[in-house]
């Protein structure tokens, strides 16, 4: 159980240093999975931003991922769920353009035209406060690997064993502190799970930035010899 997003970032900060070089890139999944990298970038240092795929979600519960969609329109369907959950693909469709407007809206309404740091040949930790079904952070890993990282890690707190192993297979590593046989939700795993809005989302990501622009990450402490 966490405090809070920050606790686990924390938490999750201490189990990467060990496993990471210096000046990776720190991408985080809005809104929840910021507050967590904001800290493991605080630890690590290095370049932090976002990605935005957004979660499609079922009818019937809007938390149950079905799918997701990124903001170029990359779609990816977990077809065995949708069918036994009855999902309609006029329902998949409608929701998959109104899921990538609203990421495109987010990634202006939080970067501006601020230029995308360039995954390639870099290391690139992908983080988020949690996955359940793991087709968001899916759908990331893949749009990452084609822009051919240097090795791919990625980073949550939490997420049901089955998740963790189906993930571990697009990635070069895997980060998870808590894998629960017995899983609902992310949020149960918590004692703090209040939404994170876009100000604070915004404040984040500009923090890192001028501090990074600034010279004043340089502190952080690069990987441990081994």
């Amino acid at each position: 159980m966490f405090k809070d997003r920050v606790a686990a970032g924390l938490e999750l900060a201490e189990a990467l240093a060990g496993k990471v070089g210096m000046n990776p890139l720190i991408l985080a999944i809005p809104r929840g999975g910021v507050q967590v990298a904001y800290a493991v970038w605080e630890r690590l240092g290095g370049d932090l931003d976002i990605t935005q795929p957004r979660k499609i979600g079922s009818p019937f519960n809007p938390e149950l991922a079905v799918g997701a969609v990124a903001p170029d329109g990359t779609l990816l369907i977990d077809d065995f769920l949708a069918e036994r959950l009855g999902v309609g693909s006029e329902y998949l469709r409608q929701e998959a353009e109104r899921q990538r407007l609203e990421g495109q809206r987010r990634l202006r309404l939080y970067r501006g035209d601020r230029p995308f740091p360039r995954p390639t040949g870099r290391e690139v930790i992908l983080v988020d406060d949690g996955v359940a079904t793991g087709t968001t952070a899916l759908l990331a890993l893949r749009l990452l690997r084609r822009q051919d990282p240097a090795r791919l890690i990625l980073a949550v707190p939490v997420g049901p064993p089955e998740t963790i192993e189906r993930l571990a297979r697009e990635a070069n590593d895997v980060v998870c502190l808590l894998q629960p046989a017995l899983f609902q939700a992310v949020g149960e795993f918590y004692l703090d799970f209040s939404p994170v809005e876009d100000a604070e989302v915004i404040n984040l990501l500009h923090a890192a930035w001028q501090k990074r622009s600034t010279g004043s990450d340089r502190n952080h402490l690069p990987k441990k010899p081994s």
